[in-house]
């Protein structure tokens, strides 16, 4: 599967393998010739970029004025048209949302200025509740921009120093190997594969610490880590020793939970599986980083498992995974009575561009189906790097990304059952719901999708234009992201109310496309066969580059969510599905049907 959104680092993932020694011991004896070898450990680092405006947001409400209050600033908002809001000065973050009919509630969304990190704008859904006559109060709690780095420094069997870097943010450095040098106080790190890839930093030995800058995120100060703290670079900190199963607490986010032998899957399996992801070590080679394991069966979450510093609460960023929503959001607004069919032809859904179709008559044969099975003919695949549609040349623009994408050439007929891997097209998908619901996305999706899901805590990525980008990315927590999958297996329902019609997702689901020989396509959902000895069960997934999964089996009624940090190494993360996925999770529910 192709990537699904830019990362400003992608040109650093160069594959490469160096033999190591299998762990870092304490460093050598002062003996050794080389002044590098002191170095021999882990060294950490973390950086928070921001956003600086966050917590406590309070808006009054004096007669026809409005005023927000929110760390250290004093703004005036505006109401217009039913939508009140607030901008503070320097682009340093603004409030979108509505006061409810009664008056007690205030929902909205915060956007947060760009992260330093990817470039890239949020928007995160707040509730401010009324605390007396005229006032409202919520909590901000925008994206947080971390970034986080290990630097390991091993001996080789040959006895040079080489070290690699390890980040589970963006899987920054994954393919790197470093030569290691100390020349007084200065320290090189090179890659002998390729020379030009060089950090050069200093080494102060007085206090123990290592400064490298890196790349456009600037000086990087580590310091060295134990065991014990370094949560990021190991499966779990400390050491857990043997995993022992244990059934997931219930919340007030609609899952009901059970244990794995109340819904009849064997444990031995699935602790086997969780054994070996806490067993895997960091490393120079491409180990899978499983940052999170979620099953669900019968609609009752059964495990949940979270690794490499990431835990329930945290977002993670679903890469196309989040692709699925956008399908999903059009058979919403259809049942919600928009103007729009999975027939409708796109380009006369934008008439704000009236010249965009013009150039080719064949683009009025381009419907809103062909959009969501990537059958447009647009020239916009994510897999070649000279398309002039691709996710990165798309994300490149500063200017409106739907009147570029609608301004490409066909590269053939919209249509057809061969699907072209465009993330394009899906975003599209965003501007068709825009015009036809006359919403803003965000509002749209959080109206329609995260409060009937009881989602919490999700960040939704915005365009130039401050409109959701619906081709990947969006971060939310793995509990909430589980529930799309749960949503289809239960017909559309969740929790005993509907959120999107039976015959559409029946619709999504069914095959509309072949991406190759052995994957066919949906509405933004895969379709694979996953064969168990002689038994073959059909399975759809949202996928996202990394190791973002949420699966659904039908015939064993469950939901699986894999979470994963390999960005950049599809044969590393494809095996969640391959091999995990058939190994260990769907042999546990054979043995118990």
């Amino acid at each position: 599967m192709p990537r699904t959104a830019r990362v400003h680092l992608v040109a650093l993932l160069v594959l490469m393998s160096v033999p190591y020694r299998s762990r870092a011991a304490e460093p050598p004896s002062s003996a050794s010739a080389d002044p590098a070898a002191r170095l021999v450990g882990v060294w950490g680092s973390e950086r928070v970029f921001g956003p600086e405006v966050r917590g406590e947001l309070t808006l009054v409400r004096d007669g026809d004025t409005w005023q927000a209050r929110i760390a250290g600033f004093e703004v005036a908002g505006r109401l217009e048209k039913g939508t009140l809001s607030v901008v503070l000065p320097g682009g340093q973050g603004e409030f979108r949302g509505t006061l409810s009919s009664n008056g007690q509630k205030i929902r909205g969304h915060w956007l947060q200025p760009k992260v330093i990190v990817g470039g890239t704008r949020y928007a995160t859904p707040v509730e401010l509740r009324a605390i007396q006559k005229d006032v409202w109060r919520g909590e901000v709690v925008p994206l947080e921009d971390r970034f986080t780095l290990y630097l390991v420094v091993q001996q080789a069997t040959d006895g040079t120093l080489r070290a690699f870097l390890r980040n589970p943010e963006k899987n920054f450095g994954s393919r790197f190997s470093f030569r290691v040098s100390l020349t007084g106080t200065t320290l090189r790190l090179v890659d002998p594969q390729q020379p030009n890839m060089a950090f050069e930093g200093t080494y102060d030995e007085k206090s123990e610490r290592l400064t490298l800058p890196i790349l456009f995120l600037g000086p990087f100060d580590f310091t060295r880590r134990d065991r014990n703290q370094a949560p990021g670079l190991h499966a779990r900190t400390p050491a857990p020793g043997p995993y022992s199963y244990r059934k997931p607490l219930a919340e007030a986010d609609g899952w009901a939970t059970a244990s794995l032998t109340d819904v009849g899957i064997d444990p031995r399996p699935i602790t086997a599986l969780v054994q070996r992801i806490l067993d895997t070590e960091s490393g120079p080679g491409a180990a899978p980083a499983i940052q999170g394991l979620l099953i669900a069966r019968h609609g009752k979450l059964v495990l949940e498992e979270y690794f490499q510093g990431f835990d329930k609460e945290r977002p993670h960023d679903l890469r196309s995974a989040s692709k699925t929503f956008a399908p999903m959001l059009i058979g919403i607004a259809i049942d919600q009575g928009a103007p729009l069919r999975a027939e409708s032809p796109v380009y006369p859904l934008f008439p704000e561009y009236p010249s965009t179709g013009d150039t080719d008559p064949r683009k009025s044969a381009l419907t809103v189906e062909h959009l969501m099975t990537m059958t447009s003919g647009f020239a916009c695949d994510d897999n070649n790097d000279d398309s002039p549609g691709n996710e990165n040349r798309l994300q490149d623009q500063e200017t409106d990304w739907y009147q570029y994408t609608l301004e490409l050439p066909l590269e053939h007929a919209p249509g057809g059952e061969s699907a072209v891997y465009c993330s394009a097209g899906i975003n599209l998908l965003g501007g068709v719901l825009r015009n036809t619901t006359r919403s803003w996305v965000p509002e749209f999706f959080e109206r329609t999708l995260a409060t009937p899901l009881q989602m919490s805590r999700y960040h939704i990525n915005l365009m130039p234009t401050g409109e959701a980008y619906l081709g990947g990315g969006l971060y939310m927590r793995p509990r909430d992201a589980l529930k799309l999958g749960q949503l289809y297996l239960a017909g559309g329902v969740w929790n005993g109310k509907r959120v999107v019609s039976k015959s559409w997702v029946e619709r999504s689901t069914a095959r509309h496309a072949n991406m190759s020989a052995e994957r066919t396509y949906g509405y933004a959902w895969w379709r694979h066969d996953i064969r168990v000895g002689d038994r073959i069960y059909a399975e759809y997934e949202a996928g996202g580059n990394g190791g973002q999964f949420v699966m659904v089996v039908p015939e064993l009624d469950l939901t699986v969510m894999f979470t994963g940090g390999n960005y950049g190494q599809f044969p590393v993360w494809k095996k969640f599905r391959e091999e995990l996925l058939p190994q260990f999770i769907l042999p546990a529910i054979q043995a118990r049907r």
